[in-house]
């Protein structure tokens, strides 16, 4: 029952966030930049691969069921025709990636958690968010491979630094409910447990 609880309140944290808080108009590209990429860092780091999937997919059936919870407060199918698709199909893939590893960095302790989880974002965005976004634009768009991706570079600060603050706000979560990154009691030795 709680994780269904915490993946809608992760679903609609991702949902606010993007409705909420003005995309940023980027030269040249239709797609803003938004903080809808934080907020499905957060929920991969703090919920794990399962649960930050489950969010994030729930986010974007929600969106493409109709509901104004997209950027710019788009919704509904259509939104597949835009430039921004690939991004957007990205997020729940990213989750699983990101989570995964982030749970394995948490597992080995707080200390160095927030370099970790750094580390772990970083590599889903460039393997899963930045690829299929690139394609995403090359398809919607038409455009070549070279100038998708000039578009997409301008993505990269505010990727890392919404990263750093994902990782940051997600080792404070973990510090505070260290139970979230382990696994069920039964299998954990007690001498894993998380320690600040």
């Amino acid at each position: 029952m709680m994780d269904l609880a915490l993946v809608a309140i992760f679903a609609a944290l991702i949902a606010a966030v993007t409705v909420w808080v003005p995309g940023i108009s980027v030269p040249g590209s239709t797609v803003p930049i938004t903080l809808q990429t934080l907020a499905v860092g957060l929920a991969a780091m703090v919920l794990g691969p399962w649960r930050g999937f489950a969010a994030t997919a729930l986010y974007v059936l929600v969106g493409l069921a109709g509901l104004p919870v997209f950027a710019q407060g788009t919704a509904g199918v259509g939104v597949l025709a835009k430039p921004s698709v690939g991004y957007l199909l990205s997020f729940p893939l990213y989750a699983l990636l990101v989570g995964a590893l982030s749970y394995a960095v948490l597992r080995r302790g707080l200390r160095m958690a927030v370099v970790g989880l750094v580390v772990a974002g970083l590599i889903g965005s460039f393997l899963l968010i930045h690829p299929l976004g690139i394609v995403g634009l090359m398809q919607n768009l038409d455009i070549p491979f070279g100038k998708a991706l000039k578009i997409d570079m301008a993505f990269w600060p505010g990727d890392l630094i919404k990263t750093i603050v994902a990782s940051l706000i997600a080792t404070a979560v973990h510090k505070a409910f260290p139970a979230l990154a382990l696994r069920p009691a039964a299998t954990v030795p007690a001498e894993r447990e998380l320690v600040a």
